[in-house]
């Protein structure tokens, strides 16, 4: 089967089930046979599972619970969405696939399995992966993304355990897409239209107005997994070019070749890490200097961990914030804090060889 004859698939993700609905209504206005195939993991007193909704312009199609034995959003793609976008495919009913993802899921697992499904040999051999799209409203874009609410405060929680702020969930489903679709007015929501255009994928676009999109130029596109990926790696963390700054909105890219201070981070974190901003990024630290050490901040919660070595290329840190309270003066003063001085620095790593592991709860157990 040649390109021209797969169908094309896209992936929708929000943390708006409103927006979810909405989306895929005016997917399948302008496009009739299209195929929307929705998932939402429900909890249940014999474990949950997977409502899977199948619906087209003529209506709901399927309406069924998929019982599963965990709620793993990337294992739910290969044992529940994977054969069900399959078998939609090869239906001659529709000629392009909707994906709308549970609300507050993010598209990177998803996505990554699902390129590994339309590869040659794959179980999807009928689609093919035209393009991840995230769905946000202006009116609460500020709030959602810098404010401290969690996903469960809200009933949006994928499990039980989900303590995922809506922040987080949010900065990765935009900063994954390769289209954000915008509710709200730029006018009405000037601080917020900035603010998107600082967290967004530089090489993704955006379109105002719900029902603006051009779905024949959505389906007619090709989602590059491996640029998806890098799109939120924390090693490639950077400002977006060219980002408007005129209402506040303010980008502060924190660079040095030194590594933090172990004991310092430790006690200075709240002084990086709290607060109405989202930051990203990446540092090493003197007592395990091949680590790349990662730093991933939205919605008032901070994740810091450990993402493989530097391998050639050399140790440095990088950290990336925005915000539209200006606490630059504040950020600058706490990351020159941290950061191993310059006579510090100069006395070389044999100072930090055996010293005690303070960021081992963090990072996990050194290899070395």
């Amino acid at each position: 089967m040649s390109r021209r004859d797969l169908k094309p698939l896209l992936v929708l993700a929000t943390v708006d089930p409103l927006l979810r609905d909405a989306v895929a209504f005016g997917v399948v206005v302008d496009r009739p046979r299209t195929v929307v195939l929705r998932h939402d993991i429900v909890d249940g007193p014999d474990g949950g599972g997977i409502r899977r909704v199948v619906a087209d312009a003529s209506g709901v199609v399927e309406d069924v619970l998929v019982p599963l034995e965990h709620a793993c959003l990337s294992c739910s793609v290969r044992e529940d969405a994977v054969p069900t976008l399959e078998r939609l495919a090869r239906d001659p009913r529709w000629d392009a696939v909707l994906l709308a993802l549970p609300v507050s899921a993010e598209s990177v697992p998803v996505t990554r399995a699902l390129g590994w499904a339309v590869r040659r040999g794959g179980g999807l051999r009928s689609l093919r992966l035209a393009g991840v799209v995230a769905a946000l409203d202006l009116a609460t874009f500020e709030d959602d993304l810098l404010g401290d609410d969690l996903l469960d405060e809200r009933g949006l929680a994928l499990t039980a355990d989900d303590g995922r702020a809506v922040g987080e969930a949010l900065a990765a489903q935009v900063g994954h897409a390769d289209v954000v679709l915008v509710a709200g007015d730029p006018a009405e929501h000037p601080v917020a239209s900035d603010l998107l255009d600082h967290v967004r994928a530089a090489d993704g676009r955006r379109v105002d107005g719900v029902y603006a999109a051009d779905v024949a130029a959505l389906l007619a596109g090709a989602h590059d997994v491996r640029a998806g990926d890098r799109r939120l790696d924390p090693r490639h963390a950077a400002p977006v070019p060219g980002a408007p700054t005129s209402h506040g909105v303010w980008t502060l890219d924190l660079r040095a070749d030194r590594p933090l201070h172990p004991e310092r981070l430790v006690a200075e974190v709240a002084r990086l890490g709290q607060g109405r901003h989202r930051s990203r990024g990446h540092f090493w630290v003197p007592t395990r200097p091949d680590s790349v050490c990662v730093w991933d901040g939205a919605g008032g919660q901070l994740s810091v961990g450990a993402l493989g070595t530097w391998g050639r290329r050399p140790a440095a840190t990088r950290l990336v914030f925005t915000g539209v309270e200006d606490v630059r003066a504040d950020l600058l003063a706490a990351f020159d804090d941290v950061l191993l001085t310059a006579e510090e620095h100069a006395r070389g790593l044999h100072p930090w060889l055996g010293a005690d592991d303070v960021l081992a709860p963090w990072l996990g157990d050194r290899t070395a």
